[in-house]
């Protein structure tokens, strides 16, 4: 059994960036892949560690990954992370493809030689020297095997120095838990059953380890998602007058959704609520009046705007396009919605973070809010708690991209937090 608490530092940073790199050389695409293969792997390391771990089906073949330590009925610092991945996708950069697990050296800005990646060089030496940093590439390296690998090893890092027993170790009423979770990049339904199941609960302190370039995210805009329909009457279009043109109706529609969002008042964190209209069909030719029309809609919504507010929006326009077009009609349905989650300043989780930052890289992190929706989301919006947050290695500017990559500097920092954070709340 591996006995990660008697690890030193840079060997517990060590363990992290090459299990980053394992990790993302297992492909658990959404949609591809899943999170079969992963979650196996994942399963086993724990093991070898000797920490068991359940499993549960959530969609067919796909499982949600539990470990937990500690006294069932305390709180738990709960340590979540997805094991999806976007697609692989095009446009990658020769040897950096998206399974390689390349890892390039950084002088500055500068590559080096590939050999270098490894070179036992002390840290403080690197600093007073050229600044050194490895970089690793591939899909999932920030959106998130670095955040997974950074939790897994401070869970098992704490579950074994923590809670391993011994005379030296006291006996902890609360405790640790670590999720995997599947299909964020999706509909988020890993982390739903994981409320369902009661592995995370409305009073534990949770943390998703998403790429925040060094902030703590504890906020996130509602998001609500539309499928809006405009139906019409055919016709020739050399006799317009005699039918109803449903895509001239939508683009009405459309423009005053915009007008109506773009004048909901601002939040002082969280910016401004936004749309999107992500997707649209209709017609059949040029040459005929269309008597049909669809489009997909995306909003992003601040305080005090909700799903209620945006579903007025909605229903004006579609009052708007029928009144501008006469013979359309229109309707919707609302396929997502996500309420929006604002900041605790309170919350103890923020306070105990904020600390672990402050003792590993000798300065606060700042806080914002996180531009899109996570599994701490998830949770905060159902269990209406205070204490969820992100925070995790890499850029969220990298994330879904070609030659998604993340620094080793960020996993070493972001897993000494999480270690930190640990003994700090247990």
């Amino acid at each position: 059994m591996i006995q990660m608490g008697r690890m030193t530092e840079e060997e517990l940073d060590r363990e992290a960036w090459e299990l980053t790199r394992q990790l993302v050389r297992i492909d658990s695409s959404d949609p591809g892949a899943y999170e079969g293969e992963i979650g196996k792997f994942i399963c086993r390391w724990f093991a070898d560690r000797g920490i068991e771990t359940q499993r549960e089906e959530v969609l067919p073949g796909r499982f949600n990954v539990m470990a937990g330590v500690g006294a069932p009925e305390g709180r738990a610092l709960v340590y979540i992370c997805h094991m999806d991945t976007v697609i692989l996708g095009d446009g990658w950069t020769e040897g950096r493809e998206p399974l390689a697990g390349a890892i390039e050296v950084m002088e500055g800005n500068r590559i080096t030689s590939q050999q270098q990646a490894y070179r036992k060089q002390d840290r403080q030496q690197q600093s007073d020297a050229a600044k050194m940093t490895e970089r690793l590439y591939g899909r999932g390296a920030c959106d998130m095997k670095s955040g997974l690998a950074c939790a897994m090893v401070a869970f098992a890092w704490a579950a074994d120095r923590l809670y391993g027993g011994g005379a030296d170790r006291p006996a902890f009423s609360s405790r640790l838990v670590f999720i995997g979770t599947v299909d964020e990049e999706d509909f988020m339904r890993g982390s739903e059953a994981a409320i369902r199941s009661g592995w995370v609960k409305a009073d534990d302190w949770i943390v998703d380890m998403e790429p925040t370039d060094g902030q703590i995210q504890a906020a996130h805009k509602g998001r609500v998602w539309f499928e809006l329909t405009i139906e019409g009457t055919a016709a020739h279009a050399s006799m317009p007058w005699k039918g109803a043109d449903a895509i001239a109706a939508m683009a009405e529609a459309i423009s005053s959704i915009r007008r109506g969002i773009s004048s909901c008042p601002s939040h002082p964190e969280l910016g401004i609520s936004t749309v999107t209209f992500g997707q649209i069909q209709g017609g059949v030719r040029p040459y005929v009046v269309p008597e049909f029309c669809r489009v997909w809609i995306d909003m992003r919504l601040v305080p005090p705007m909700d799903q209620a507010g945006a579903e007025a929006v909605v229903k004006a326009a579609i009052q708007a396009a029928k009144e501008a077009v006469p013979g359309t009609d229109g309707s919707y349905v609302i396929t997502g919605s996500r309420p929006f989650v604002e900041r605790d300043p309170e919350s103890g989780l923020y306070q105990a973070l904020q600390q672990s930052c402050l003792q590993v890289t000798g300065q606060e992190a700042v806080t914002g809010p996180f531009p899109g929706y996570t599994d701490t989301a998830v949770i905060a919006g159902i269990l209406h708690n205070h204490n969820c947050m992100s925070y995790g290695p890499g850029s969220l500017a990298m994330a879904h991209k070609p030659d998604e990559y993340v620094d080793q500097d960020d996993v070493v920092r972001c897993r000494r937090v999480f270690c930190d954070l640990a003994a700090r709340v247990l």
